[in-house]
């Protein structure tokens, strides 16, 4: 018999914080045999991810990345440079390659065509001076694209929401996926920046979005910082493991976030990160021309030097790979987590 119970345990035996009056509570499993009482703590799986970005119709990776086994495949969009048919099964192709039991894919600003009223304005638009037949054979109707992502490709196409998978690892897996971002132009799946957009994240191991948040490896090559405050808002009030995404090619990078003990009630990255223990894994400007052939890899479980502490840190990773006129293609991410175990 088994049955759920509440366990405090003090935070600085936990994660060695200095303050033992902060508590956390875990779940743990109380085992009735016998008279006797056991407790024992969930066990976690040890699981990869490689995640890449904004791949623009790109026909290959590196060797390095095609040579690695990963248990979850990411894709956060800009799939295409100008939405073409042509140019999905390319990338449908690109991500087929990949060797991954799961391939999760979301869309970008570039492909439009999986955002229907804005390919529905654009092909209104074009009758005036372009060939509708024209427009069909490179662009397709609406739900041709989406038709590409069939079963048989092995890839999932996520629309913005939550999803639950199981692992063949044996992990559950829960994601919240969306393609929007900011922006003042007319592009796919896009809000103005002074509307805001409900990102619904709750209690999920992953976030994939097209878009960096606000403050977090989001910075443009003339400096400004291009991410999303409320997207930053949702993810420092329900601190994933990891939150992946691109858009931002000059944020290419990685970064271990260390949240502050108090979620603040109008969160932003001046007030709620703490800075003094977050560590900033890699950026463009530290990566070679000759890394850029290659894979950036980066581990947080037990063992490690910096194993994530869930609840307490979000590992954030910028995985742009179409790069800048010195490095046009940047380097994917392998990252190693743990998630939990089915009980």
């Amino acid at each position: 018999m088994t049955s759920s119970i509440l366990y405090l345990l003090p935070v600085q035996d936990y994660l060695q914080l200095p303050d033992p009056s902060f508590f956390i509570v875990r779940s743990y499993y109380q085992s009735f045999s016998m008279g006797e009482t056991k407790l024992a703590k969930p066990a976690t799986i040890k699981t990869r991810f490689l995640v890449i970005s904004n791949t623009h119709g790109l026909e290959s990776l590196p060797d390095s990345v095609l040579g690695s086994h990963a248990n979850v495949a990411i894709h956060c969009g800009d799939l295409t440079t100008e939405s073409k048919i042509e140019e999905y099964k390319v990338s449908i192709r690109l991500l087929q390659k990949v060797d991954a039991h799961l391939n999760l894919v979301i869309a970008g600003n570039h492909d439009f065509t999986m955002n229907t009223p804005v390919f529905q304005r654009k092909v209104a638009e074009s009758r005036s001076h372009l060939d509708p037949r024209l427009v069909k054979k490179v662009y397709g109707s609406h739900g041709d694209v989406r038709m590409l992502f069939g079963e048989e490709t092995g890839i999932t196409f996520l629309d913005e929401g939550t999803h639950q998978f199981q692992l063949q690892n044996g992990a559950p897996l829960s994601v919240y996926a969306s393609p929007y971002t900011p922006s003042l132009g007319d592009w796919g799946f896009q809000y103005h920046p002074d509307h805001g957009h409900n990102y619904s994240i709750h209690d999920v191991d992953v976030v994939m979005t097209h878009g960096p948040p606000r403050g977090v490896l989001d910075h443009t090559q003339s400096g400004e910082r291009a991410g999303c405050s409320y997207l930053f808002q949702a993810i420092a009030r329900s601190r994933p493991r990891l939150h992946c995404f691109g858009h931002i090619h000059e944020g290419w990078g990685g970064k271990l976030i260390t949240w502050r003990r108090n979620t603040s009630s109008n969160p932003s990255h001046l007030t709620d990160i703490d800075n003094e223990n977050s560590i900033l894994i890699d950026k463009l400007s530290n990566v070679t021309e000759k890394e850029t052939l290659q894979c950036s890899t980066t581990s947080h479980c037990s063992g490690d030097e910096n194993p994530l502490q869930w609840g307490f840190q979000t590992l954030f990773i910028n995985a742009s790979i179409e790069g800048m006129e010195d490095f046009p293609a940047q380097t994917p991410w392998l990252v190693d987590l743990e998630l939990r175990s089915v009980l």
